[in-house]
C-alpha cells in the first residue's frame, strides 16, 4: 500500500454500517490506486457496488454444548460463596423455609402462641428476618417467647 486508506476505510464503514475493522479493500495494486482516488461517499459507493470494497464477516461462534459451560465451572473459576451464587428466589426459598420450620417447632414445643405464630409467620413472610437466630431475638425482645425450663 502507497498511503494509508483511512478515509476511504472510515467512509466505507459508515456506509455499509460495519466497524473500520471489518471494511475489506481489494489488495490488487491497480485497484489501490482506484480506492486511493475516490475521496467521496459516492465514489466510496461505488467501488462496494463493484465489490472491491467489501464488509467481511463476523467470526460466528457457536454457541457452547452444555458440557462445555459445565467444564468452565470448576471451583478455581468460580468467585462468591456457594450460597452467594444461588439465584435470589433459591436464596430466599431456602431462609424463608427455615424459618417457617423454626417457626413450626416453637409453635409444637408450646413457646409461642397462636397469635404470635401468626405475626411472626406474615413477618417471615414480609422479609423481616435474615435468619432463625434474627428471629428469635426479635421474638424474645418483643416478649413473645414463653421460657419452658
Amino acid at each position: 500500500m502507497a498511503s494509508k486508506l483511512t478515509l476511504q476505510k472510515r467512509l466505507a464503514a459508515d456506509i455499509l454500517k460495519v466497524g473500520k475493522s471489518r471494511v475489506w479493500l481489494d489488495p490488487d495494486p491497480a485497484r489501490q490506486k482506484e480506492i486511493q482516488a475516490a475521496i467521496t461517499r459516492a465514489d466510496i459507493n461505488r467501488l462496494i457496488k463493484r465489490k472491491v470494497i467489501k464488509a467481511m464477516r463476523t467470526n460466528v461462534r457457536r454457541p457452547r454444548t452444555t458440557k462445555e459451560r459445565k467444564r468452565r465451572r470448576k471451583r478455581g473459576s468460580r468467585s462468591g460463596s456457594k450460597y452467594a451464587r444461588l439465584p435470589k428466589k433459591k436464596r430466599w426459598m431456602f431462609t424463608v423455609r427455615a424459618l417457617r420450620k423454626a417457626l413450626k417447632e416453637l409453635k409444637a414445643s408450646d413457646q409461642i402462641n397462636n397469635a404470635n405464630y401468626r405475626r411472626l409467620y406474615m413477618l417471615v413472610k414480609g422479609g423481616q428476618f435474615r435468619s432463625k437466630s434474627h428471629m428469635r431475638l426479635y421474638a424474645e425482645q418483643h416478649g413473645m417467647l414463653k421460657n419452658k425450663k
